[in-house]
């Protein structure tokens, strides 16, 4: 009985590494692969460049898509337990219509939540909305997070649904929501927050 034990746990070991040194090895044939079309053919380069880095790429399309093939992104993800601290849900006092999206009134020094789960694709200065985080949800919708005082992410963070991303500024917050290139009414998702 204690054979079949350690042998279990060494089998269950040995899958383990055998599904990160099978996926280092894709990793490193696709990256090979497209060092080699890049120098093979500079159209190619140039077209994956202006795809990659002037469009508005689809972080979250690539990661549901590598999620349903080869499981979960996270290899360690089992190993390591995050107690959950903050897990709130959006509430505003007031809104209005503000450029492109719209202008919440909040509370005094509001913790912003998210949206939607997504990965963090822009952090900085936009005219008209001061510090920006925009979250690129995994239903491909991005989301503006404006007047931002103390961003609590970093750039191609992951979040989950509910959690933080930064502090208010001035009980303002703005808020814009684009997909495809497009703003689109914030209505529908003020409604379901």
């Amino acid at each position: 009985m204690i054979e079949s034990k350690f042998y279990k746990e060494n089998k269950t070991s040995n899958n383990f590494f055998k599904k990160i040194i099978l996926r280092i090895l894709v990793t490193t044939i696709i990256a090979l692969i497209l060092l080699i079309s890049f120098k093979m053919n500079s159209s190619f380069k140039k077209t994956f460049y202006h795809y990659v880095y002037e469009e508005n790429f689809p972080f979250s399309v690539v990661k549901n898509f590598l999620q349903d093939k080869f499981g979960t992104s996270l290899t360690f993800d089992k190993l390591v337990t995050e107690e959950e601290v903050f897990n709130e849900k959006l509430s505003y006092k007031d809104k209005s219509l503000y450029h492109d999206g719209v202008k919440l009134t909040v509370s005094s020094e509001y913790m912003i939540p998210s949206f939607e789960s997504g990965i963090v694709v822009y952090i900085g200065q936009k005219e008209n909305y001061k510090q920006v985080v925009i979250v690129q949800q995994m239903n491909g919708v991005d989301v503006w997070y404006g007047n931002i005082k103390q961003a609590n992410v970093k750039l191609y963070d992951y979040v989950e649904k509910g959690s933080l991303i930064g502090q208010a500024d001035n009980k303002t917050l703005y808020l814009v929501f684009q997909k495809e290139g497009k703003f689109i009414d914030y209505q529908n998702y003020l409604a379901k927050s």
